[in-house]
């Protein structure tokens, strides 16, 4: 996959811009504030009808607007995709494929994938549980459309179950019955999720682990727990088991929405003993081996976004990562950096051809 060419209008700092991309390697070069991360962010919305950064679409249309407008058209195989993406103040957003608008956006989740990597992506180790969770949902969302459905319907039950149960608590009553009607809705769309986490994470670990030793040219042996109740119980005994703290607290205590990742390294949990260096080469290792995945499910090379990376690593590690795309085992690639003497001194060292395009 391949996009030829992007523009935007009023979206975040950029009044308009247009841009006919390389189909290797491509470089914004600028100033940090002058919009590079913007870009990236345009062809990351493209690709999931959402920012990276910031949920609220409104709060992407440039100051003093009250549109914005993002577009690119692809080369997919053999075909040419054009891709609309539209938000106005008050209206309800527009994405279309070859001008025909989708009813429902997570109908095209899945179509033009891309993976952006990002110094964000720290809060994967040392955020909360729920930023590993959608970690490992939007990999899976990706090549799995009946994932996707039954992770809405889930978290549509939990809410109404939760509701429920703050009725019960707000009135002092209790209805076992119709606790029960959303207790079997729960576990039918939560038994699905559960199992596929686990089967992608068997698929997948390989791959990381593989990505991982690329990068650090090491033998730390790293692993990935998947943390679920559901490991030791089974759906309906745990819920069983939580009814009287669902009670006491009006929240539901048990379900696919408590699972965690644990990142190991050598045995220990990367988040508290793993040195700067080795987080960092984690979480590309995490990101690469997303890449490796979803080029292998989609066979196709999603589109790699690398914001600000080269600033962020040492120097062994940038040299690792660029011998990794220099070895094509990528297509196309957009990164950011602030020096320009930097990125023509790593991609000429490994003799990449790229195409560099000045911001600001």
């Amino acid at each position: 996959m391949k996009l030829s060419s992007l523009s935007v209008v009023n979206f975040k700092n950029y009044a308009s811009f247009e841009m006919q991309p390389a189909s290797g390697i491509n470089c914004f070069i600028g100033n940090n504030g002058v919009g590079k991360t913007n870009l990236l962010d345009a062809i990351y919305y493209l690709s999931y009808c959402k920012s990276f950064f910031n949920p609220s679409d409104s709060q992407n249309i440039k100051y003093n607007e009250d549109f914005f407008v993002i577009e690119g058209e692809y080369q997919l195989e053999a075909t040419i995709e054009k891709l609309y993406c539209g938000v106005k103040k008050g209206h309800k957003k527009k994405f279309k494929r070859n001008a025909k608008e989708y009813d429902r956006l997570a109908d095209h989740i899945g179509s033009f994938v891309s993976v952006m990597v990002t110094p964000n992506d720290v809060e994967l180790i040392l955020g909360g549980s729920d930023v590993r969770r959608k970690f490992l949902d939007g990999i899976i969302a990706q090549f799995d459309k009946q994932y996707l459905d039954h992770l809405f319907k889930y978290n549509k039950v939990l809410q109404q179950r939760n509701a429920l149960l703050k009725y019960f608590q707000k009135e002092r009553t209790w209805n076992e019955d119709n606790l029960k009607v959303w207790d079997e809705s729960l576990m039918q769309y939560g038994q699905y999720i559960f199992e596929k986490r686990s089967n992608f994470l068997e698929a997948f670990k390989p791959i990381f682990n593989e990505r991982y030793q690329s990068i650090t040219d090491s033998a730390e042996v790293v692993d990935i727990q998947y943390v679920s109740q559901l490991n030791s119980l089974n759906f309906y005994d745990l819920l069983l088991s939580t009814r009287d703290k669902d009670k006491a607290l009006a929240y539901t205590n048990g379900g696919i929405h408590k699972d965690d990742l644990l990142f190991n390294l050598k045995g220990y949990p990367v988040k508290k003993y793993g040195s700067q260096g080795q987080q960092k080469s984690f979480l590309i290792a995490l990101k690469f081996g997303q890449f490796a995945f979803l080029k292998k499910s989609k066979n196709y090379f999603p589109i790699l976004l690398l914001d600000d990376i080269f600033d962020k690593l040492d120097q062994q590690r940038i040299y690792s990562l660029m011998k990794l795309v220099s070895n094509k085992e990528f297509g196309q690639v957009f990164i950011t950096d602030t020096n320009e003497d930097r990125v023509r001194q790593i991609l000429d060292h490994h003799k990449i051809t790229y195409n560099l395009i000045a911001i600001g």
